[in-house]
């Protein structure tokens, strides 16, 4: 089961129930850099069985020195197929200690972002916001406009945003994924779309 970015909400209890079935898979993996506070790069691997990836990299056939813990522990040469592997483990340790739980939980649960777009009667939120991904648009004014603003938005150079589109219709996609990230960032965004918005209606 692959869960990049929301693999980091089941930190919270509120969003378990989006691991329902992960019982009957067969591996699990999310990447602790997307929202988890952690820095790039690192993914995090569960195996029900891991004989099966050790079959698959398995690379005993041409190593001369064979450790003497080699049946004892993982050798996680055998996990990929690079045989070094850098000490990514590390860096989620330090945001666990550095965070704790509540932490983490604290930062997956922000809703900032949303609750600004909400306050403005001039935007909608498209689809309701539940991992953090704020989905949102100028009501009743059509996909070119919208176009048209995000246009201006990453023009401007302050922030970027990437645009999706569902049954025709258009709207700007806004996540917070770096550890750096402080409310006064989170502000600062939503007054670039604010300024670009009021430039481009008037």
């Amino acid at each position: 089961m692959m869960s990049a970015f929301p693999g980091s909400a089941l930190v919270c209890e509120e969003f378990r129930g989006l691991a329902d079935g992960l019982e009957l898979a067969h591996s699990f993996v999310f990447n602790p850099h997307k929202w988890l506070l952690v820095n790039f790069d690192c993914s995090a691997m569960w195996f029900k069985d891991s004989r099966h990836v050790v079959e698959t990299f398995n690379v005993d056939a041409v190593l001369y020195l064979k450790p003497d813990f080699q049946d004892k522990l993982p050798d996680y040469r055998h996990w990929q197929i690079q045989f070094g592997r850098r000490f990514r483990s590390l860096k989620v340790w330090f945001v666990i200690r550095m965070y704790g739980q509540s932490g983490l939980q604290d930062h997956i649960r922000k809703q900032r972002f949303e609750g600004c777009v909400k306050t403005d009667p001039r935007f909608q939120v498209v689809i309701p916001v539940t991992l953090g991904l704020v989905t949102f648009c100028l009501k009743d004014k059509g996909n070119e406009v919208n176009e048209a603003l995000l246009k201006r938005i990453n023009d401007g150079g302050i922030i970027h945003m990437v645009p999706a589109k569902i049954n025709n219709l258009y709207f700007l996609r806004f996540a917070v994924c770096s550890p750096q990230t402080e409310e006064k960032d989170v502000d600062l965004a939503w007054r670039e779309v604010v300024t670009q918005t009021e430039t481009l209606l008037h």
